[in-house]
């Protein structure tokens, strides 16, 4: 799972890398439709959270053809979600970007990357709600497999069509998102292929290809705390970049590089999470919640140590790192404060990422609910605007709006899970 976490944020990490060299229109183009993402991004990870509850503990319970049927019915919803979204994104895409700040130098070169990528958004959930089934069965190894296939894409065609190398053609920003686009439909289509052949512990026939309403209730039942989870938690997120973007195009592009480094160095944790998770969903199911709770503070421990290191590296070469993506003194600016202010809290919050996702694993999404309602609307937006603007600390103001949010979730969470109530959730 750390590996398969590793390989998402490529997708992100190779994106930029390639942008940022365009201009800081193009990476603020990135940054800004990235926080729209968010948003679809929380319904992926809440319907991959019910899926990963539901599958993980028919799995525990050793009822196959449960967690079969569980996975066609995940499929179906998030086919008909990614219909949905298709429909809403491909006419509003370049409006949406403008409301989110964008001035005409932006939306000039950035529109129809925005389109492409909010539009087609309903790939990202596809391919993160299928790879959910795979580690709800145990087979984390197959997700895995699936994007290394579609990042190996993605690394060829990014260079090639941002760049026009050989017979491509030069298409700027936009290239990233048909890259993209390209190497997560190709990881959709190898994930389809790997549940038609079966995995052992997985295997899909006919006969489950079938709407079954109770078991899509059940899902829905907790991947809609899930959902609301990451709604409350990417809503803020949308509104965080949307302050950063007041103070100048600059502000954004080195936010949007910074916060592309952090993602690529906590997915790897969010792999940690993830483990922490499954063994939750299928220990509960084989009445060890015993052995679910040790393997929670395992990970959490294993978690702490490899973001702290993270930590270390942010702290000592933050400039540098944003330099890789960026040769402008103020971008680079930005972006490194930002990696130092937000990896003061990585130690602490590494408790708090697989705590938080070992609730979900339980089938508990309302407590992270909660958590995340308060941590990040009521402590960190006002906060935000409070140190950026009324204070005039600017950008750094929001980036320490981030960290008190994050070191408030690590505590609640673990004063929380200490409590033990998550184990007598019923999925």
């Amino acid at each position: 799972m750390v590996l398969e976490m590793a390989m998402e944020s490529l997708f992100g990490i190779v994106d930029i890398f390639w942008v940022a060299h365009l201009g800081k229109e193009a990476t603020a183009t990135v940054a800004l439709t990235e926080g729209m993402l968010m948003i679809v991004m929380a319904v992926a990870i809440g319907l991959s959270m019910g899926t990963t509850a539901v599958v993980a503990r028919r799995t525990g319970e050793k009822d196959k053809e449960g967690a079969a049927l569980a996975a066609v019915q995940s499929i179906a919803m998030g086919v008909g979600c990614a219909l949905l979204i298709f429909a809403v994104a491909f006419p509003l895409a370049p409006r949406l970007l403008a409301w989110m700040g964008a001035d005409p130098a932006i939306l000039q070169v950035g529109s129809t990357y925005s389109r492409i990528m909010l539009s087609g958004s309903g790939i990202i959930l596809m391919l993160f709600l299928i790879n959910a089934i795979f580690r709800g069965a145990g087979e984390a190894a197959v997700a895995m497999r699936v994007l290394w296939v579609a990042n190996a894409i993605n690394l060829i065609l990014d260079p090639c069509l941002i760049m026009g190398l050989g017979p491509f053609p030069k298409l700027g920003v936009t290239g990233a998102a048909v890259s993209t686009s390209i190497g997560r439909s190709v990881g959709i289509l190898f994930q389809i292929y790997l549940l038609a052949k079966g995995t052992g512990r997985l295997d899909v026939h006919r006969r489950h290809l079938r709407l079954n309403f109770a078991v899509m209730r059940n899902i829905v039942r907790i991947a809609a705390n899930g959902v609301l989870q990451f709604l409350i938690a990417t809503a803020s997120w949308v509104f965080m970049v949307r302050l950063v973007q007041s103070f100048g195009s600059e502000a954004t592009a080195g936010y949007g590089v910074a916060i592309r480094i952090v993602v690529f160095s906590i997915l790897p944790s969010w792999g940690l999470g993830s483990a922490a998770a499954t063994l939750v969903g299928q220990n509960l199911g084989a009445k060890r919640p015993d052995r679910a709770e040790k393997a929670v503070w395992r990970a959490a421990f294993f978690n702490m140590i490899f973001l702290g290191f993270v930590s270390l590296v942010f702290l000592l070469f933050a400039p540098k790192l944003v330099g890789i993506f960026s040769h402008e003194p103020s971008v680079i600016n930005y972006g490194a404060n930002c990696l130092r202010i937000i990896s003061l809290c990585y130690m602490l919050y590494a408790y708090g990422m697989v705590i938080v996702q070992a609730f979900n694993g339980a089938g508990d999404t309302r407590t992270p609910t909660l958590i995340n309602l308060l941590c990040f609307w009521i402590v960190q937006l006002p906060l935000a605007f409070a140190l950026g603007r009324r204070l005039q600390l600017g950008p750094n103001g929001v980036y320490f709006a981030i960290l008190a949010a994050e070191v408030l979730l690590a505590l609640i969470a673990i004063y929380v899970f200490r409590q033990g109530r998550w184990k007598q959730k019923v999925v």
